[in-house]
């Protein structure tokens, strides 16, 4: 581990998307994930904000989001109070901006994860203190310092590497993707149904991000083209919770040619890995997965179980490395405790 500046000149700054950061900012945000990583294996303290609270406001509720910011926050010294979607008067009973301001004048940092961005610029706009995304319709951020700090962690490296992205591109995942990899210096491949590319004028933003990285942007319907030479083959769920069936069955009809197994696997590197947000539906042992089976004759959606379980999956180092990033992320934005 190389020595890092501590002193972060990201203090006070919100997090609410990968446009508002340089490619060193991110860069830096990365290597101090790692710092974090290395001090929690060696069991090393890092609660250097004690006394300090942080609001975690979930209008959409999530395993790892939630117990990443928890884990995080403890492990550096502070408290955290949750609120779900019945714990919280947001945009009920109280304005966003109003919540804003009675949360910032009780807590340190404030993290949103639901529905749309403008939800989270809104806090962020009547906040004195810090506001994470912890996931909004358009933006993960969050995901992505775990996702570029996988991907170094298997390559050494991320500048030159191939991220393909299977599936439906045109959402958080997909557009967040999209600008980490050109800001970073990874060629991006989105391979999907053309209905299902990411939005024009965002890919436009991110072409002028990888001229300046050196890398590409390729938006392709070829699988075989597409996933051709990969590093990476990366993917996420293909419909939210609460869609109607038409939705499921329309996505599941143009987007099954996307979906990653061993013929898009193998295609890539021989070296290459697989990537997944989390949760996936790769079988049949979860109340949802049943149900796509019983609607849809499916066993498995955006991935197979063969690819998710294979040596070459690294989802599960991805999702611990969620906690990791998000300490960082806290850690770089707050001020230490006296």
């Amino acid at each position: 581990m190389k020595n890092i500046d501590l002193n972060s000149n990201l203090v006070g700054r919100d997090f609410l998307t990968l446009r508002d950061f340089s490619r060193e900012e991110i860069e830096y945000l990365i290597e101090l994930a790692a710092y974090y990583k290395e001090k929690k294996k060696n069991g090393e303290r890092v609660d250097e904000y004690r006394g300090q609270n942080v609001a975690l406001i979930f209008e959409k509720t999530s395993t790892r989001t939630r117990c990443s910011f928890e884990i995080a926050a403890h492990d550096l010294g502070m408290g955290t109070t949750y609120l779900d979607p019945q714990g919280s008067q947001i945009g009920k009973k109280e304005s966003i901006a109003d919540t804003a301001r009675v949360l910032g004048s009780m807590f340190e940092g404030i993290e949103y994860r639901g529905f749309g961005q403008e939800i989270v610029e809104e806090l962020a706009k009547y906040s004195k203190v810090p506001v994470w995304n912890g996931l909004t319709n358009e933006y993960h951020p969050t995901q992505m310092i775990a996702d570029m700090l996988t991907i170094k962690e298997k390559f050494g490296k991320l500048e030159g590497l191939k991220f393909v992205y299977m599936g439906d591109a045109r959402y958080n995942m997909g557009n967040s993707l999209m600008i980490a990899c050109a800001k970073l210096g990874l060629d991006f491949v989105a391979c999907t149904n053309k209905e299902y590319f990411p939005n024009e004028e965002l890919v436009n933003v991110c072409r002028e991000y990888a001229k300046e990285s050196g890398s590409t942007i390729t938006l392709t319907e070829d699988v075989m083209e597409g996933t051709k030479d990969a590093d990476v083959l990366y993917t996420d769920v293909w419909v939210s919770m609460g869609e109607p069936d038409s939705i499921w069955e329309e996505r599941i009809s143009k987007l099954m040619p996307y979906q990653v197994n061993m013929k898009a696997l193998k295609n890539a590197k021989e070296t290459a890995i697989f990537m997944h947000c989390l949760p996936a539906f790769h079988d049949l042992k979860t109340k949802v997965g049943k149900e796509i089976y019983e609607k849809f004759g499916i066993t498995e959606m955006e991935v197979t179980d063969e690819v998710f379980e294979s040596e070459q999956s690294v989802v599960f180092d991805e999702a611990e490395n969620r906690m990791h990033s998000i300490k960082a992320i806290m850690a770089a934005t707050l001020k230490k405790s006296k």
